[in-house]
Order: structure tokens, then sequence, then C-alpha cells
């Protein structure tokens, strides 16, 4: 498995541009305690041949003195190096091992699982693409497997490899991997985790680390090597917009002003127009420079220094981006922050805020609210202690160029330093949302004028139901990511259609690329998403049609408003769910969750269906019947 190759010995300059082509993936361990994060990577390197043979030897004799194994070879002191790590037999601090192989260059952060050592757990993930989370058999899904998940899903990590490990210690069982399993597959329901995997692990043994395990016949998946190697994270990187923060403003000489830095996202080309933010400033690019020479194009990660074609005020801390594609530029915005240093987070101090090349002094105006990692339920709270999260206001002397985390991890992250110690004491990730102060609640605003006045169709109720041989009526399907509702939805559109019945969807997803661009995923976005879906229905219902509304809708009082709005006599609620045992169900096409969901199950639905033990047909089926039966059909 260790990467050997012909071309060292015969031309080392292609075997280094080889090496140098190939795709780099970072990924961090994490976990709780003592669930085996450093003798997986050590097992990991061990198995594919990639330790030096005086390492090794070093290795197999601490192992006698600090191993944990009794006496015999322990992996885990291959990153657990520092001598407080090695005596208490835990990790403390990242450790960052670099290998590679034939297809793949490797990055892996070993992070912490104590709870005190949080924040270098968040650390290690700030730049990774992919986490292994690793849980032991015996113990199941932990708090700290919880918090770690919940870190993970926030710093926007897309793909997740749930590791089960020291399944030799349950004799190898079945049973036992598929209800962790399960149970974390209904914890991460809540997260925004697009790609999610399990294998059953022995880190400590070998088994399905880099060879196929015998003791697990099984399971026929990927091993741990064979995942990692072929992955795809190819869309992960943001291409399409072009961010270039300014580092340093080069002057070699009177004929040369060039602006340095790396680009941050997209792809820039000599010749296009490009604008400086925060002055506006328009102009166009002159020419690509490397350390190789000049290039036509470059792109995201690369370091590039920039000319411009007019003379135009740029300097450290300015961001260079197209005049079509804009980020955001302001002194407000709203963030959630891993707090991480032992004095607690204080609303109205002054500290300073470094995101990209910008550094603004400002101050935390408003925290909001503090998450309970173990729930997700949001706390009330007047400061941020260390390792804790919540999300707060954040107000600025001078304004930010960034974007939405969500959209760009690049532009879309800071870390709060300490004005007086200088030390970094949190990180943020911005949020690409409005709240409820910069956005009105529109369910009870009045019409922006009052000369309005509704106007009354021509053609009656009454025609319409004669003329399509039905009732208007709004079917609302709500529940969970991943609980089916797009896929239902487009079930019962047809078989309503084929019926000979006038049917139209309105789909969360779609309607997110539309009428409701500009909403996040906070709940008051949630809360106007749906008022914005319930318009919508009630004017199809206007029409005589049937509408079905596939959303998240996770408020009550949103579902009852919306109710109030079409109209209580023709708005029925299906709540979809699936039994926690089940897994999550593909639903491509439904709305994407955005981060945690609180969701609050209808109290009073007229139907609940459990898409995991009941077939699609079946509850288009049900829902049929209950149209049937309130005399829609």
């Amino acid at each position: 498995m260790a990467h050997h190759s012909e071309l060292i010995a015969k031309d080392i300059h292609a075997y280094l541009a080889e090496h140098e082509r190939k795709e780099l993936l970072r990924f961090i361990t994490c976990g709780s305690v003592d669930d085996g994060k450093s003798t997986l990577i050590g097992r990991l390197l061990y198995d594919s041949k990639m330790i030096y043979e005086d390492t090794l030897a070093k290795i197999e004799k601490d192992s006698v003195v600090h191993g944990t194994t009794g006496g015999g070879f322990d992996p885990a002191l291959l990153t657990d190096g520092l001598k407080a790590e090695r005596e208490q037999g835990i990790t403390i601090d990242v450790a960052y091992r670099y290998f590679s192989t034939a297809k793949r260059k490797f990055i892996i952060a070993d992070t912490p699982g104590h709870v005190q050592y949080t924040r270098n757990m968040a650390t290690g993930a700030s730049t990774a693409d992919l986490a292994i989370i690793l849980i032991d058999a015996r113990h199941g899904v932990l708090e700290q497997t919880r918090r770690h998940s919940f870190i993970v899903s926030l710093l926007g990590i897309r793909h997740i490899l749930v590791a089960i490990n020291k399944m030799d210690l349950v004799n190898y069982d079945e049973a036992v991997f598929d209800r962790i399993r399960a149970d974390y597959r209904d914890f991460a329901t809540r997260l925004d985790i697009p790609d999610l995997h399990f294998i059953p692990l022995a880190a400590l043994h070998g088994d399905n680390v880099v060879d196929p395990s015998s003791h697990m016949p099984w399971y026929q998946g990927q091993t741990l090597m064979s995942f990692l190697e072929t992955v795809y994270i190819g869309s992960d990187r943001n291409l399409e917009d072009f961010r270039f923060p300014v580092q340093f403003v080069i002057r070699p000489h009177l004929n040369f002003r060039g602006f340095a830095g790396t680009i941050a996202s997209g792809i820039i080309r000599t010749g296009e127009d490009v604008m400086i933010l925060p002055s506006r400033k328009t102009t166009s690019v002159k020419s690509i420079t490397t350390f190789d020479g000049e290039i036509e194009e470059a792109f995201a990660p690369q370091s590039i220094v920039i000319t411009l074609r007019d003379e135009v005020d740029v300097s450290r801390g300015d961001m260079i981006v197209r005049p079509g594609n804009l980020p955001k530029v302001q002194h407000e915005l709203e963030a959630m922050m891993v707090w991480m240093h032992d004095q607690p987070l204080v609303p109205g101090k002054q500290y300073l805020f470094k995101q990209t090349t910008q550094t603004a002094p400002g101050m935390v105006a408003n925290l909001r609210y503090r998450v309970d990692v173990n729930t997700l339920h949001r706390v009330q709270a007047p400061a941020l202690k260390l390792n804790e999260i919540g999300r707060c206001k954040i107000s600025l002397s001078q304004p930010l160029v960034f974007d939405g985390y969500r959209r760009n991890r690049a532009t879309g992250a800071f870390i709060v330093i300490d004005r007086i110690t200088n030390a970094t004491v949190g990180a943020g990730m911005i949020l690409d949302r409005e709240t409820s102060e910069r956005r009105a609640d529109f369910w009870d605003a009045a019409p922006v004028s009052p000369t309005l006045v509704g106007q009354t169709s021509q053609v009656t109720p009454a025609e319409r139901e004669a003329r399509y041989g039905q009732r208007a009526a709004t079917v609302l399907l709500t529940g969970l990511p991943g609980s089916g509702k797009s896929s239902m939805a487009y079930a019962l559109e047809r078989f309503l259609f084929e019926s000979g019945r006038s049917v139209s969807v309105i789909d969360g997803q779609n309607f997110r690329l539309g009428l409701s661009r500009d909403l996040g995923f906070g709940d008051e976005a949630r809360s106007e998403n749906v008022r914005r879906a319930a318009e919508v229905a009630k004017l199809i219902n206007g029409a005589g049609l049937i509408c079905i509304v596939a959303l998240v809708a996770p408020s009550e009082d949103a579902r009852r408003r919306a109710a109030e709005l079409v109209g209580a006599d023709r708005f029925f609620v299906v709540h979809l769910f699936r039994s926690p045992d089940a897994g999550t169900a593909a639903d491509s096409a439904g709305e994407v969750s955005g981060g945690p969901i609180h969701f609050e199950p209808p109290a009073a639905a007229d139907l609940a269906l459990d898409t995991a033990t009941t077939s699609i047909d079946d509850c288009v089926a049900r829902i049929v019947s209950i149209l049937e039966a309130r005399k829609i059909l």
C-alpha cells in the first residue's frame, strides 16, 4: 500500500511532478475519550507500510513503558508524542501526520476527545475535507460524540465517516454495529451532514483498516483506506465565487505594482473585469503571475500576484471580486461562535475580528443563545464559557467583506483576538441569514399602502368545483430532512393527476431556489418561508387546484398560521417521519437543512406516516383516503 514508484530511481523530477499533481485530502479523527483515534491512525500508517524503520523501532520500545496493550505494539504512540499524553493515555493537542499513496496525498489531524480540549478539536476540523468520528462499540453514541458531530456539521465538513471501533471487544457482533448506526443516524437527522458512511473496525488488530476483516464477513463495504482513497471531494471547492483577499502590495520597481495573496475561491483570467471592495472601484486584470512565471488563468487555492490595468487604490485587507458576483459588505453580522479561552465571552467587550486578510475592531453586541450540543436545543446564556458554542450578533467599527460560511468557508470564517493579550479567544462561522431585527415578521404585517384593495374573481368556487370535479385543498407534508417529503409529494401528484385531478406541488428546495432564495435557515427565516408557501398555496387553491406543499416547516406556530391563512377547512397536515432504527431516507430533492433543526411534531396532524415501514404507494393511498373522507375528491 505504501507509495512505491519506479520513477524515484529513474527520474526524480518526473516523480515529484506526479506527486505534486495528486489530489490532497485533509481529514480529522474525533470522538469521545479512549475511542481509539490515535490507535486508528497508527494502525493505518503501520498496515500501509508508511512508518520509517527507526520510528517503528522507537514506538515498539516505548510501547513497553507507555503502551496500553500490555507491552505489545501500541500504534497510538505514533501520534501521542507529548509526555503528558503518554502518561495519561489521552490526546491533548492536535497531532498532524502526512503521508501519500499512489492515488492521493493525505494530511491527518488527530484531535483530542476530552471535553476540555474541544477547542483543539475545532482547530483541527477547520481545514478538513472529511471527518472520521470514532465510536467505541461497547459504549455507543456518547455526549462527546454528539458534541464533535455538531462541531463537524457547524464547520461545514460535508463528508463524515462513522468508524464503529473495538468491534473485537463485542465479539464482532453485527447487531451491535446496526444498533449504533441507527442511534447515530437518528441524532444526525438534526445536523447538516450531506454524505454519511459507516465502517466497523477493530483498529488495534487492523480489522477493516487497510485489509478486509475475516472476523466480520457480514460487512461487505469498503475498508477505511479504500474509502479515503476514493471519496469524492472534487465538488466541495467553491469555483463559482471569485474572492481574492489582498495580502501584500508588491512594488519592486517603478514599473511594477502587483497585489499578492491566495485565491480564497473561484477562478480568474487575464482581461476579466474586477471590482475592489470595499471601495467598489472597477478595473480589469492585466496579468497573473506565480512563482513559475505568468499564467492566463488561476484558481483556488493558488498563491498569485495580480496586476491591474488602471491605477486604483488597493491595500492589504481589500478584496478583489467580480462586479457581477459580490459578497456582503457590512458592519454587522450574525455568526456561530466556538469560544476557546478560559475567560468567558463578554458581550460589549472590545475584541479584534480577523477574517481573511482583514482585521477589524468590534464587539459581540448580543449573545442570542448557547447551543446544548446534546439536545441541540437553544439555551439563554449571559456569556459563553470555554468550549461552549453560541450564536452572536457582532458589531464592527469598519465594514467587513464576507460570504456566508456555508457558501464559502474561506471568506465566511473568522477568529476573535483579545486586544490586550493578543491571544486567539474564539472562532466564528458567519451565517448567511437575516435576523428578526433586520427582517420584519410579515405574518401580521399590514400592506405597505392603505389604499390596496383585494379583488374578487368573476369565476365562483362552485363553478371551479363543477369544472374540475374536486374541492380546492392544501396538503402540507411536514417532517425532518430525509423523511421523504419530496418523494411523497411527487408520488401523490402523479396519482391524483392520473386520476383526472388538477394538482400542483410546492417543493421546499425548488421554492428556495426561487421565491425564497433570499432566506436563510434560522427560525425567523423558516417561518417566513412557510408564510410565502402558504400565500402561494392560497392562490393555487383560489384557482380551484389541489396544492401539495413539501416543507420541513418545523414550527407548530407557523403551521397553525399557514392553516389560518389558507383556510382551516381545506388545510391538511401530514407528518412524515422515519422510525429511529431505519436510518436516513434518500430524498435528494428535499429541502436542505442548513444546520440543526428544532422540529416540533404536529400536535394534531391529520395523518402521521412512518416512511421507513410504509411504502410510498400505501402512504399515497392513506392520504387520498383522507381527502375522499373530507369530500375534497
